[in-house]
This record gives structure tokens, C-alpha cells and sequence, in this order.
């Protein structure tokens, strides 16, 4: 009966395709949003270059154009590390590192983000910085470097989400 007065309607026929493609277009544009998500966002398992251990999750965001990575939380043993910047130059020193602004300045470029600077809490040093992801957004390659990445050292951090 439906079908019938359907084909009758060829008014409603056509209301009802319109809806169709509307709805489609719509979950068109919500599934390339969500395929536009940023990966870089997010937080990080920092590990122990050394030793392999996981030191701190780091919560990488974006404020504008640029990308900042603040330590979220400490993950060192307690009672053997500080939880201050105690090698940290300036305002810095001896501040605590939960808190602290480590990445600075990065802007994407091509397909790594670079241009900013990363500091290591465990020498106080500032270094400028790389960013790669890898393996599909699960794992980031942080290159910290002075003045030539050739002359630097990555650290591979993991998602966490």
C-alpha cells in the first residue's frame, strides 16, 4: 500500500531522495572530519633512553598553529629522582616537572612538525626539535638536536591516547 501511494507521489519521491542525499553528504563530511583529526594530539609514553623504563606521560596539544608537550605525570621510581627541574637554567630551575611546558614552538611541515625546541629536564638543556609520527599515529619519533638533526638523538614515545 505504502509503495503504491509512493509511485502515486512522485512529490514525496522526490522529497525523500533529496533527504537521502542530504543525509549522505552529511555522513560524508562527519567521516572526513573525523579522518582530519590531528594525530600529533594527544598523550605520549615517555621511556628511559637507557634503561627502557617509562618516566612520564607527556600530553602533546595544539594552541592556534603551534604544538606544546607538557609533562602530565611523573612515572620515575620516588625517593630516586627528583621531581624537580633542579639542572633547568633560569625561571626553570627548580621547578616541578609535573606541569612543565618541555616541547615548544613546533609547526607542521610536510609531514613531520619541526621548528620549535624540546627540553631535557635530566640536563636542563634546551635542544630544537623534529617530530615524526610513525606506525600510523601509535609511535612518535622525538629528535632533539643543536643546529643539524644529523647531530642529535631520537627518543621513540608510544600512544596512550
Amino acid at each position: 500500500m505504502i509503495a503504491l501511494d509512493l509511485i502515486c507521489r512522485p512529490s514525496l519521491v522526490r522529497r525523500l531522495c533529496v533527504c537521502c542525499a542530504f543525509l549522505a553528504l552529511l555522513a560524508s563530511s562527519a567521516a572526513a572530519s573525523a579522518m582530519d583529526k590531528d594525530q600529533l594530539v594527544g598523550l605520549w609514553l615517555v621511556k628511559d633512553h637507557r634503561t627502557g623504563k617509562p618516566r612520564a606521560l607527556l600530553r602533546i596539544a595544539k594552541h592556534r598553529d603551534e604544538y606544546h608537550g607538557v609533562i602530565e605525570k611523573g612515572l620515575r621510581e620516588h625517593g630516586k629522582e627528583s621531581p624537580y627541574c633542579d639542572k633547568c637554567k633560569g625561571e626553570l630551575r627548580g621547578r616541578p616537572l609535573i606541569g612543565m611546558t618541555i616541547i615548544r614552538g613546533l609547526k607542521k611541515k610536510g609531514d613531520s612538525y619541526g621548528g620549535g625546541t624540546v627540553l631535557d629536564p635530566d640536563s636542563g638543556k634546551v635542544y630544537d626539535c623534529r617530530l615524526t609520527l610513525m606506525d600510523e599515529g601509535r609511535r612518535l619519533n622525538l629528535r632533539g638536536y643543536v643546529g643539524n638533526p644529523m647531530l642529535g638523538r631520537s627518543q621513540i614515545l608510544e600512544r596512550i591516547e
